[in-house]
């Protein structure tokens, strides 16, 4: 497949260098300081620059009268400036587009000096257009009427007159003259080999005459483009010429040739009629002139914009539209100029949102070239008291410093003031400040260009119109091979619904690529009258998708691309230039880590919000604090610690760690090729980590500082025997990253981050001080200060527990092997097989079985760590008064509170199950069954309420599940006391009902019961647990629930009598089976809807409800 042309996939940045930031303080604009803004313009999304003159001029037309060729205005800057600005871009991967002003000169320019002086027949004189008379030509128009009367202007020094078809200090070039295109075949070489992408051929049209016509676009024009043209294709790759040809389409079109002549050209017919679309609230002008607009040669492309440095052009409308233009967006004489309107974008629709947004939209959609002008995707206001076009060209605003953050400069000095108009002044419309703003136009702006370059339909897709009875709707379709998309806008200020024909794109599914939101498919009997509504000034981009797209699609990041590449210091990859695309890559690396973003929520943006550096033997790590800004929901920070390893150190990481790797890097200066990798895996960082933490010092950062604390209680653990600690990778998970140092230290990472002390460090602190022995012991933690704000925990330390297993593997093996051993009659009785209420449980007795020696050994362990965990309860009530631990009692306005609760846990449950029900291949019936019992559900819930069945809240364990305990060789210790590590930490502290903890504990063990099942059977659940299909599979289900019956009757025996002492517990056995019951189907529903957000298998989980609601 042939390569596409760059310029077909471009978005396109129109900047004046004068006026986008000035580097020198002079109060103008120049090459350096657009160098030093191009990670601004790369972060936008933008693909190439287009340049306006920065070349030696008396600047009468604001560098159009160009005076030198291959010079540099010295106001700008030198040619090696220019060299270097185009060295970076390209570093970045943009392309850059200069001006070739062919038609004309200024009168300073030495060819014109030179040729005024010359004889008359000479080969200098005839560099340009003379005549005796200002009679010739009498068909060709002119253009600035409202300024001139005549294409010719007399020279007393050269005694004739000389023509220019713009201003009198602006001669044509006579192209007749050989010479002359010669000079400006050298130009051209002269930019091509210096590395420029393309050139907009400024005012083409326009550069022969000949007697009898209006002298624009003759036969010797398209002559000398197809020369121009061939040359530039004989010693050039990849670069493009831009023709600015301003005529109806189908004149516009010759400029092309047959495809031999420009690459591109404007297609300013279609620039007002966008306008005029909105403003009429009627898609017609759009339709109208885009059926008027011919096919073009393959590789050609028209360049698309709103606004640019000149004035809104009228000249391609006709004079009813062009009345209709000037009352609707210019109702003052001082804002038109010529045949148009000089007024930025945002004042043309004053200021409304809306418009600027739909706008743009449109300028997307359609096939094109989009091309932006500075400072309106800012929404910069104008100054048309100005003059001229310069209200249009005013200092780019960069933030509310004086000056707008343009320049240094005295304010008095700058080449034109910044806008102080109160509607657009630069101390609220800057960068700065939308950059900060998430629905700020520059964020909405950059996330609208990365969606059309995601989408190969917006960029190179045929457009077919789609016909629709209410005109204010405009339907389009955009097609390649591979993409489809349709796309839908809203011309009207008003709310919209529309009916549209998709037979073709039956049984395909509306993907909407804003929001990332899959529509209902389109079915084959609605196709034809596949209906959206839309809200004013609204549009819609979707993907038409043959196949429903999961999460895990939709956000399927792009693949990495080469090495990235820094001069000699790593650490440099944070900033400038190499910022953006280290954040792609970053970002990519994200999406395969399992600790981040597991809800699949959609990312919008990824920064580095902190970024601390730690120095150790080995190097240099960067802890940095990421800050994820999600389409849904809140935003999230994240730790990552960051490091790079040469490829002579870094075999270690790719053998065993491959997934730590973020991406290669190559250092210019030395030639070396590494690694940059997620350093928690290294034990040489975390080790050094651990040091900082025992000496309890300090890191200072960007912002804040990170500061070490020790426990005074394990002073013996010195620095330099932690130092001899030999250290491994324990765990990655969906919080955190643990390493154990030997048999002496577990060091745990969090990587999801929160403001405030964790709750870990926090529980863990009062255990310690109340000698209590049950949990690991808490020796340190690292926190982050910012400011006024709370720290926030990036890391703890606790005691190694030396432990024969985890209880989940604990237990999950004894069960195995349980229900691998079973016999047939060992299955009754039968009322433990649809699940058990509390009360059953607790008065079931285990002697009523016969059960073999082991599994009344593992019975008594489930009742040892019942005890440990009324222990621990015991003892986070013990809290004195006035402190966080202080027990709490129940109160009727809390059991009010608490229902809400459950019920909205309830709705939010049933909601996200309807919406995956479709997709549930073989669990419907459960599923509808638990959707079904929705009302008995809330009734349950409900009988809690008024009840006053007794009892304290305390501060629980909050995640206690089997995981969260270790078996030793003779008893149970708890650990990861930080409660639910995805709940907010205020929620976390919140004192509930210690039944909770219980009944996330008898949760876990039905849970390993129906593990323990699937193990046994060697295969996922059957479906809908069919008796007829697998009588086999039932018998052992049957086998699982009673072994969940016996260890759930073994841990309350071991809990409910301590607990029940310690007067925390509701009054009576009778509340408290009750108050458990409504626990655990408050759990069972949490998990389900944990596992339906996660897009995780939801068979144990319905099982589980299910299970609940049957229980008698």
């Amino acid at each position: 497949m042939p390569k596409t042309p760059w310029y077909q996939d471009a978005v396109i940045y129109e900047v004046h260098v004068r006026s986008f930031f000035d580097s020198d303080g002079d109060g103008i604009g120049d090459l350096r300081g657009l160098t030093q803004r191009l990670d601004y313009l790369e972060e936008l999304g933008v693909t190439a620059l287009w340049l306006l003159p920065f070349y030696p001029s008396p600047l009468k037309d604001d560098g159009y009268d160009i005076a030198s060729y291959t010079e540099v205005h010295p106001d700008y800057g030198t040619l090696r400036d220019f060299q270097t600005f185009l060295r970076e871009a390209h570093r970045r991967g943009l392309k850059v587009i200069t001006e070739l002003v062919l038609n004309h000169t200024s009168d300073q320019h030495p060819w014109f000096q030179r040729a005024r002086r010359a004889p008359r027949g000479s080969v200098e004189r005839d560099f340009y257009v003379w005549s005796d008379t200002p009679d010739r030509y009498r068909e060709a128009r002119i253009i600035f009427s409202d300024v001139k009367h005549s294409n010719w202007t007399y020279d007393p020094v050269a005694g004739q007159y000389f023509w220019h078809r713009f201003y009198d200090h602006q001669p044509d070039l006579n192209f007749d003259n050989p010479q002359v295109r010669k000079a400006v075949f050298e130009i051209v070489d002269f930019w091509m080999k210096m590395g420029i992408d393309g050139l907009r051929l400024d005012a083409i049209t326009y550069l022969y005459e000949r007697e009898g016509t209006t002298c624009e676009g003759l036969p010797e024009t398209h002559a000398f483009l197809r020369d121009l043209r061939a040359h530039v294709d004989e010693r050039y790759e990849d670069r493009m010429l831009l023709a600015e040809a301003n005529l109806w389409p189908e004149d516009a079109v010759a400029f092309f040739g047959q495809g031999d002549e420009c690459h591109m050209a404007f297609h300013f017919p279609l620039m007002p009629r966008l306008f005029m679309a909105v403003e009429m609230e009627d898609r017609q002008p759009i339709v109208d002139i885009l059926d008027q607009t011919p096919e073009l040669p393959e590789g050609c492309q028209w360049a698309l914009f709103l606004r640019n440095h000149d004035e809104l052009t009228l000249e391609m409308v006709t004079d009813e539209e062009r009345d209709f233009m000037y009352r609707a967006f210019a109702p003052e004489l001082r804002m038109r100029v010529n045949l148009g309107i000089r007024r930025r974008l945002a004042p043309i629709l004053r200021g409304d949102g809306r418009k600027i947004r739909l706008l743009y939209a449109l300028l997307l959609s359609l096939p094109g070239t989009p091309i932006l002008y500075y400072g309106d995707e800012i929404g910069m206001g104008d100054n048309y008291h100005l003059g001229d076009r310069n209200g249009v060209r005013t200092p780019m605003q960069w933030s509310a410093d004086r000056n707008g953050g343009f320049s240094r400069a005295n304010p008095q000095s700058l080449f034109l003031p910044v806008i102080t108009d109160p509607a657009y002044h630069y101390m609220s419309t800057n960068v700065e400040t939308q950059e900060n703003a998430p629905a700020s136009l520059l964020r909405w702006i950059k996330r609208l260009i990365a969606i059309r370059q995601n989408s190969p339909a917006l960029k190179r897709g045929e457009l077919t119109m789609m016909p629709c009875t209410n005109h204010r709707v405009l339907a389009m379709r955009r097609t390649t091979e591979d993409d489809d998309a349709l796309l839908v806008l809203n011309l009207s200020h008003a709310a919209q619904h529309v009916h549209l024909d998709l037979s073709d794109a039956a049984e395909r599914w509306p993907v909407e690529l804003w929001g990332r939101t899959q529509f209902p498919p389109i079915h084959p009997e609605r196709a034809r009258r596949y209906a959206l509504s839309l809200a004013p000034y609204a549009f819609y981009w979707f993907n038409l998708s043959k196949r429903p797209l999961d999460e895990a699609q939709l956000m399927e990041p792009p693949a990495p691309r080469g090495p990235l590449e820094v001069r000699d210091d790593w650490s440099a990859i944070f900033e400038g230039r190499m910022r953006a695309p280290f954040l792609r890559r970053l970002t990519e690396f994200l999406h395969h880590q399992p600790w981040f973003n597991p809800r699949a929520r959609r990312l919008e943006t990824l920064e580095i919000q902190e970024r601390i550096r730690m120095r150790w033997e080995e190097g240099l790590t960067l802890i940095c604090l990421l800050e994820a800004t999600f389409l849904d929901g809140e935003n999230e920070i994240y730790m990552l610690p960051i490091g790079f390893s040469t490829d002579r150190r870094s075999d270690r990481i790719r053998e065993q760690s491959p997934h730590a790797i973020i991406t290669r890097l190559r250092l210019e200066r030395t030639g070396e090729s590494g690694e940059l990798y997620d350093a928690s895996v290294s034990p040489g960082f975390v080790s050094a980590l651990l040091g900082y933490i025992r000496k309890s010092w300090t890191l200072n950062g960007m912002e804040g500082s990170f500061q070490g604390h020790w426990v005074e209680h394990f002073q013996d653990l010195t620095p330099e025997r932690l130092s001899a600690l030999p250290l491994h990778l324990l765990e990655i998970n969906h919080t955190h990253t643990s390493v154990v140092f030997g048999e002496d230290l577990v060091v745990k990472l969090f990587r999801r981050l929160e403001s405030g002390r964790s709750v870990d460090v926090e529980v863990g602190q009062f255990l310690l001080e109340s000698d209590f022995p049950g949990v690991a012991p808490l020796t340190g933690h690292l926190d982050y200060h910012r400011g006024r704000w709370e720290p926030t925990t990036l890391a703890t330390v606790h005691r190694f527990v030396p432990h024969r297993a985890d209880g989940l593997t604990w237990f999950l093996d004894h069960a195995t092997d349980h229900l691998q051993h079973r016999r047939p009659e060992e299955i009754e009785p039968p009322e433990l097989l649809d699940g058990v209420r509390a009360q059953t449980l607790i008065r079931l007795n285990p002697d009523d079985f016969d059960l073999a020696d082991d599994d009344r050994v593992f019975l008594n362990q489930a009742r040892q760590l019942g005890q440990r965990a009324a222990e621990l309860h015991t003892a986070l009530a013990s809290g004195p008064p006035e402190t966080p631990f202080e027990p709490t009692l129940f109160s009727t306005s809390y059991e009010r509170t608490r229902y809400h609760s459950m019920r909205t846990l309830t709705l939010r449950t049933m909601r996200l199950l309807r919406r995956r029900l479709s997709t549930l291949e073989s669990h419907q019936a459960m599923a509808r069954l638990v959707l079904d019992q929705e009302p008995e559900i809330l009734a349950r819930f409900k009988t809690m309420v008024g009840r006053g069945l007794g009892g304290m809240r305390i501060r629980i364990h909050g995640d206690f599940h089997l995981e969260e305990v270790l078996r030793t060789v003779d008893d149970f210790v708890i650990i990861d006391l930080e409660g639910h590590p995805w709940l907010p930490i205020g929620e976390r502290r919140i004192k509930r009902t210690p039944l909770r903890d219980v009944a996330t504990m008898l949760r876990s063990f039905h849970h390993t019961s129906m593990l323990a099942w699937q193990r046994t059977c060697r295969a996922d659940l059957p479906r809908d647990l069919d008796p007829d299909e697998l009588p086999e599979a039932l018998e052992i289900f049957k086998a699982a629930q009673r072994w969940y019956a016996l260890c759930a009757n073994a841990f309350l025996s071991g809990y409910l009598p301590p607990a029940t002492s310690a007067g925390f517990l509701p009054n009576t056995p009778e509340g408290i089976a009750e108050l458990l019951d409504v626990m655990r189907l408050q759990k069972a529903l949490r998990q389900l809807e944990h596992d339906l957000e996660r897009g995780k298998p939801i068979d144990l989980s319905l099982i589980a409800v299910t299970a609940q609601l049957m229980a008698r």
